[in-house]
């Protein structure tokens, strides 16, 4: 397990440092980048206690309050100074566990009121629109379309998407299975629509002779390198895609899985149901799909996404 660097650790100790690391990973089970994005915040805390000589066992409420708005007046984010205190927090809870303090200083530690910002959402319009943008005569145009298509349809995370794996493909059945933060598993109905993208880009990936070892089960690849794609690929692909086809919107690959929720509740469908098929970790549990069945959730994808009401109207079925 490779070993996470701090600096400035003062009177933490590394050894304490690593601890606590070993418990996001083991106990907490957050991904990779979670866990870095949780580091790299308690860094910032580290460095703080650095400059002001505080020992993080003698904290006080009011020095972290100070810690805070030191965030704020450098120009942080209150989304940021949120995210950051979040991760401060987690990491007095873990010194309470391991009884390395009495006292936890951050019980009444608030957050910076967070500015309501609702996300954009794309119109089945300008899906389309977006689509038509992919040079499909180019090797990446299937694939690319089977990806956007993918999005869409399922609503997963970047990260998902990157992590779809062939072996957890059953276009027979109606479902993908998807490896979710925290490493929980769910099951995600797929459309007729993204079903036939993604068999047309398994032709052509079916020819590919480049694949390197160890990504040989990665659903979507890069074709130069044969390997699995990045965040940053998809992210640059989604920002080039729009701006050819003249959307101004803020547009990224989350912001298919956001219209696909909003699509869905528009039409009709669940919340419950459309949180379950989200993976969000409210709902993300055993009882929950007590009461939605998996052909119950395939059901309202069915029903209610336009992907697929267009396609039914097309086709006839």
């Amino acid at each position: 397990m490779q070993k996470i660097e701090f600096h400035n650790t003062g009177t933490v100790g590394e050894k304490l440092l690593q601890r606590y690391v070993q418990y996001l990973r083991l106990e907490r089970s957050y991904s990779v980048n979670t866990l870095d994005a949780y580091v790299k915040d308690l860094q910032k805390l580290l460095n703080y206690y650095s400059d002001e000589g505080i020992n993080f066992r003698d904290v006080t409420l009011d020095e972290l309050d100070h810690f805070a708005a030191t965030m704020v007046d450098l120009g942080i984010s209150s989304t940021s100074v949120a995210r950051i205190l979040s991760g401060v927090r987690s990491f007095y809870r873990f010194l309470m566990l391991e009884r390395e303090i009495a006292t936890d200083p951050t019980e009444l530690l608030e957050s910076p009121k967070r500015a309501k910002r609702l996300p954009d959402v794309l119109s089945v319009e300008e899906v389309d629109a977006i689509e038509s943008q992919i040079d499909m005569s180019r090797d990446e145009g299937q694939r690319d379309l089977a990806i956007i298509e993918t999005l869409y349809s399922c609503g997963l995370r970047v990260s998902e998407l990157c992590g779809f794996l062939l072996s957890n493909y059953y276009p027979e059945e109606g479902f993908i299975r998807i490896h979710g933060k925290g490493n929980k598993e769910r099951l995600v109905p797929i459309g007729s629509r993204a079903i036939r993208e993604i068999n047309l880009w398994l032709e052509q990936r079916s020819q590919m002779k480049c694949i390197k070892a160890g990504h040989e089960d990665y659903l979507f690849l890069s074709l130069r390198r044969g390997t699995k794609l990045s965040r940053i690929t998809l992210f640059v692909m989604v920002k080039e895609l729009a701006e050819r086809a003249g959307i101004t919107k803020n547009i990224s690959p989350h912001t298919f899985r956001h219209s696909f929720a909003t699509h869905l509740l528009e039409g009709g469908a669940n919340l419950r149901a459309i949180q379950a098929m989200l993976g969000h970790e409210s709902i993300a549990t055993t009882e929950v799909y007590t009461h939605i069945d998996r052909s119950r959730l395939r059901q309202e994808v069915l029903e209610h996404h336009p992907r697929n009401i267009l396609y039914r109207e097309r086709h006839g079925e």
